[in-house]
């Protein structure tokens, strides 16, 4: 006798965020069941990876990532076409490291030039994230708002001691917003209905419940993550955002994956990807190419019903 799968049915869904504008446009989010599981609702978009370049080379980075690169990552701009036309991005994500006042301090108007230039030369969709040093975010990415109005851009990031004026800034610019909270799925509601109170269309929220690598407690996040899915299936608006996650930032922190050489650290940062997938991760935000090239092949994979 043939054995019945018990299938679960949800009247809820995640919201469908847009990314980009023209035909390099993306859509995340729009899911009514877990990943991958056809059978039981829609997964009508997969999910993306973006690859992460900085304004600046990035010193703190592991050889390991920057190797691939080679001279690219001293230019921005050269990085992100070589990240589009030799590894096949889709999206890129632009880490303004280079305007933290304890390190260059670049002034608005050279990083505004260069994301001009990425956005000019590469066509794809821009997700750009401040330095997290909050006065100097409220300072530069108001700026960068408005001089990349139109392009539809994922701004960040947003907490709940910053989210006033990243809010009304990108509202009134068109773009959208990452609203992160500490792996606590309370502090993630209250912060997507303060945004929401402000104007801002929840379907033009994406939510960064913060992350860690494969062996760091990745069993909490992955636990809180689906808590958060399985509530927006069940009708709870607070939290039927797509979720964003910076996993490369998150491994390249770990001894194994800077110790480890390029093939443990690649495959460390895969796995997570991964398992923060299978959580429910709309976009990872990932740095080493050859982990970015696994995980696509994954996604491709598991696409197919």
């Amino acid at each position: 006798m043939a054995m019945e799968l018990m299938k679960d049915k949800y009247l809820g869904a995640i919201n469908t965020v847009e990314i980009g504008v023209g035909p390099a446009a993306i859509k995340v989010g729009g899911e009514t069941a877990m990943p991958f599981l056809f059978e039981e609702g829609a997964m009508p978009y997969p999910p993306v990876v973006a690859y992460e370049i900085t304004d600046v080379e990035p010193a703190e980075w592991s050889e390991h990532i920057k190797r691939p690169y080679g001279d690219a990552v001293k230019d921005p701009v050269k990085w992100a076409k070589m990240c589009v036309s030799e590894f096949g991005a889709k999206i890129l994500c632009v880490r303004l490291i280079g305007i933290h006042p304890e390190g260059a301090k670049r002034p608005a108007e050279e990083v505004i030039g260069a994301l001009r230039a990425i956005s000019k030369e590469t066509r794809v969709p821009l997700i750009i994230i401040g330095c997290q040093d909050i006065e100097r975010d409220n300072e530069v990415l108001p700026k960068i708002s408005q001089a990349m109005k139109g392009e539809n851009c994922l701004v960040g990031i947003a907490t709940q001691n910053n989210y006033k004026t990243l809010a009304a800034i990108l509202n009134a610019d068109g773009h959208s917003i990452i609203a992160e909270s500490p792996i606590d799925i309370n502090i993630a509601k209250q912060l997507n209905i303060l945004i929401g109170d402000m104007g801002f269309d929840p379907k033009k929220i994406v939510m960064h419940p913060t992350t860690t690598s494969l062996g760091y407690g990745m069993e909490y996040v992955y636990s809180i993550m689906e808590r958060a899915r399985l509530a927006s299936f069940i009708g709870d608006k607070t939290v039927s955002m797509p979720f964003v996650l910076f996993v490369g930032s998150e491994v390249w922190r770990t001894k194994e994956a800077k110790e480890g050489g390029d093939v443990q650290g690649a495959n460390w940062e895969a796995a997570t990807a991964v398992s923060m997938i299978q959580a429910g991760a709309d976009i990872v935000v990932m740095r080493h190419p050859q982990a970015i090239k696994t995980v696509s092949k994954y996604i491709e994979m598991a696409m197919k019903k």
